[in-house]
């Protein structure tokens, strides 16, 4: 007998297989009556536009009025679930005060009632909704299941609302829509979307009209040809393996390609006007879902063999395909994993914006979108990317949002701030080599965050008084191997050179967590509190010495090189890397190198670190606090999770009192203490970290010229007294906005935006 469970695993398995929202309520309300017994399932979702909620599916009533009938907010039970945000069951709804019967979906006879609201992120998107005619109060678990039901709804709901679906017409159709992702780098882009897909990815193909069909489907048919060729040579090479039954399972594999199958249904749509790739794409993904909704364990099993037969096929259309690409003068990048390779096809000065579904802050996207300063959104995994080419777009860098088909008024709004903000960096950028220092004389050091050797000249223009982070996984990254000990010395003598005499800091490999080389992949449950950076190197000394002997070398004659050792979450970890960083140095002198002892440093980002800053300190000769990850971990906060990114702020008192402790505790040690992250390129947080007694502040290359800018502007009293009054706030929201009304104070406010720093 199916239990509950098994129930509830089956329904979200076909929600989850539909095709669309209204595909996906359809079975939400049929199997919900079947399982739960009752005669009535309906769902109305909230229309944020008329602030109605509206009767969107049903099982057992009116189906004429779907998406036309509609409460007000305080109008019958539906909205009391809405309001109360908790299940409403009665046996006897009619006597309920809130009790309203829309007559036209005819649930007058129906007395029993139970409904659960559909939230996502906080916020009612809807309200599920079982109703039957004799009496019954509903028992604890059919509550329970409708609850967990509802809670899968709401994903799907937001999506659809997300991607414009809620108005029933594709986005082409809908006007403006706006999609939500991460900031990967800040600026505003308005442009044209060219879109750039995977290799033989059946989940990225666009729609695109086909001029000749019956071209297009011989094109197919070729394809078609190859494919059942190579799975002909495939199952002669394997038959001496497998028995003759098990081997016949590459004929049913192939017949799936006949004209009279899935082959037949592609060559239909090709004549319907589809090009093949995305003929071939509807059809297999249909298939896919249609497979992964059945019951039959073996059969669901199949939707991975269809999937791979589409691959096949597509990969074939793919590459015999030469397309002609045209990059726009405006052109904005959009792809499912968007690459440097894929950055360098765009001719010059033609990038204006980059958005990529998956990806990270710290992705090597987003690292590069900062350096070349094109604002960049990534994880905007809600955004119907496959529909989106040659659509205009706007990209804002600073929020993560991404906004379709701009009205006219929305557009021009976006380009005023644009054209503001370009104003303003051309000003502020013109100080040049001006000393950043404080009205009243006091010194603070900007340094830039960097791993390519591009960003060298523009950090320099900008006025960078050395490498603050020198991020040495990027050359690690670009490869398919582990550099050898002489490639990394000539990279890192480049750098060394190209900033002679300022200092550049090098921090060791730090990998792990969301940085996994191609060729070391680190697979882990939870990777932020795993194998990752020192932990990582310290497991495998003979990476290490190599790079640490590598940056020695590189040193020679120069002398500028600092050394930054990650993730040190305790004494021992530090204590043997110096141990192995030092034994390096003797040994090099021993070859014959003339080599000075560099600075070696400790990075600040876990809490462990912040409660032993000083005793960290007495060791080394400075501490450099990295402030998105200890942001991180103080707050327990995934910074590329957008589902908990409104949690993720470097204003929450906690990390305020965390970063004030560790300025305390190394200048008891009369060391001095440096901050790389974002933090330390929001030019009101460095009036917060002047006022704390940060030596060095390290960013973007894009941040220096701002952050300069407002130091300049104030006395180090003013902000200390901005600190000593953020300090007695006790939430991230106060503190946000007193630093902005800091910043207009002193005749700023061009750095703000929409209430963000930008």
């Amino acid at each position: 007998m199916m239990t509950m469970l098994d129930s509830l695993r089956r329904i979200v398995q076909q929600v989850n297989a539909a095709g669309d929202l209204n595909s996906a309520l359809e079975v939400i309300v049929v199997e919900v009556c079947k399982v739960m017994g009752t005669e009535v399932c309906s769902v109305f979702l909230h229309d944020t536009a008329t602030d109605r909620y509206v009767f969107m599916a049903t099982e057992g009533l009116n189906r004429e009025q779907a998406g036309v009938a509609s409460l007000a907010p305080g109008e019958g039970l539906v909205a009391q679930v809405a309001k109360r945000e908790e299940p409403l069951n009665l046996e006897a709804a009619e006597a309920h005060p809130s009790f309203y019967a829309l007559p036209e979906i005819g649930e007058e006879a129906f007395s029993s009632f139970l409904g659960v609201p559909i939230i996502h992120q906080r916020r009612v998107l809807g309200v599920l909704v079982v109703q039957q005619q004799q009496r019954r109060r509903f028992d604890e678990s059919d509550e329970a299941f409708l609850v967990t039901l509802s809670a899968q709804l709401a994903a799907i709901i937001a999506h659809a609302e997300a991607t414009g679906e809620m108005s029933r017409h594709g986005i082409r159709e809908f006007g403006t829509a706006t999609f939500h992702g991460i900031a990967g780098a800040p600026g505003i882009a308005i442009g044209e979307c060219v879109l750039v897909r995977g290799t033989a990815n059946l989940d990225s193909v666009p729609s695109r009209p086909c001029a000749d069909p019956e071209a297009e489907v011989a094109f197919f048919l070729q394809c078609l040809a190859n494919v059942r060729d190579d799975i002909g040579r495939l199952a002669k090479h394997m038959a001496p393996q497998l028995r003759p039954e098990e081997n016949a399972l590459f004929d049913a594999y192939v017949s799936m390609l006949d004209d009279a199958a899935i082959g037949h249904e592609v060559i239909a749509r090709i004549r319907g006007g589809e090009w093949a790739q995305g003929a071939l794409s509807q059809v297999m993904l249909e298939h896919v879902r249609t497979f992964e909704r059945v019951e039959d364990p073996y059969l669901r099993e199949r939707a991975v063999d269809v999937r791979d037969l589409g691959r096949r096929v597509l990969s074939y259309l793919q590459d015999a395909t030469e397309e002609d690409r045209h990059y726009p003068q405006n052109t904005v990048l959009v792809g499912e994993e968007l690459t440097a390779s894929m950055l360098a096809e765009v001719p010059e000065g033609h990038l204006v914006g980059l958005v990529s579904v998956r990806g990270s802050v710290n992705s090597h996207l987003a690292i590069m979108a900062r350096a070349l300063g094109i604002p960049t959104v990534v994880g905007a995994v809600d955004i119907p990317f496959t529909r989106l080419e040659s659509q205009q777009v706007i990209v804002d860098g600073y929020s993560g949002d991404v906004v379709c088909n701009p009205s006219a008024e929305l557009r021009g709004q976006y380009q005023t701030l644009r054209d503001q903000e370009l104003q303003f960096n051309a000003d502020i950028e013109a100080q040049g080599d001006e000393p950043c220092e404080t009205l009243d004389g006091r010194r603070v050091h900007l340094m830039v965050n960097t791993g390519l050797l591009t960003e060298v000249s523009r950090s320099l223009k900008l006025g960078a008084e050395g490498v603050g982070l020198y991020r040495t996984e990027i050359p690690f990254l670009l490869r398919d191997r582990f550099p050898s000990e002489e490639e990394q010395r000539r990279i890192y003598r480049e750098q060394l050179e190209a900033f002679h005499p300022k200092p550049v800091t090098m921090r060791t490999l730090d990998i792990g967590g969301d940085k996994s080389l191609p060729y070391f992949p680190i697979s882990e449950d939870n990777p932020f509190l795993g194998w990752r950076g020192i932990r990582v190197t310290l497991d495998h000394p003979e990476i290490y010495l190599a790079q640490v002997r590598a940056m020695l070398k590189a040193s020679e004659g120069l002398d500028n090189l600092r050394i930054m050792l990650p993730m040190i979450s305790c004494l021992q970890e530090l204590d043997e890397a110096l141990a192995l960083l030092y034994r390096a140095h003797d040994e090099l002198l021993e070859e014959g190198f003339k080599l000075v002892k560099p600075p070696v440093g400790v990075m600040v980002e876990v809490p462990a670190a912040v409660y032993q800053a000083r005793e960290l300190a007495r060791r080394v000769d400075f501490l450099s606090v990295g402030s998105n990850d200890l942001t991180q971990y103080l707050l327990a906060v995934d910074r590329n999770n957008a589902r908990v990114a409104d949690l993720y702020h470097s204003y929450h008192p906690a990390v305020l009192q965390a970063l004030k402790s560790v300025a305390e505790a190394a200048h008891a040690e009369g060391k001095p203490v440096s901050i790389c992250g974002e933090l330390a390129g929001d030019p009101g947080a460095a009036l917060i970290l002047l006022a704390m007694g940060y030596d060095i502040l390290s960013m973007g290359a894009n941040s220096l010229a701002r952050s300069k800018y407002v130091i300049r502007q104030v006395t180090t009293d003013q902000a200390r007294q901005l600190l000593d009054r953020v300090l007695e706030f006790h939430h991230a929201r106060e503190v946000q906005c007193a630093v902005d009304e800091t910043l207009r104070e002193f005749g700023v406010s061009p750095l703000l935006r929409s209430g963000s720093i930008v």
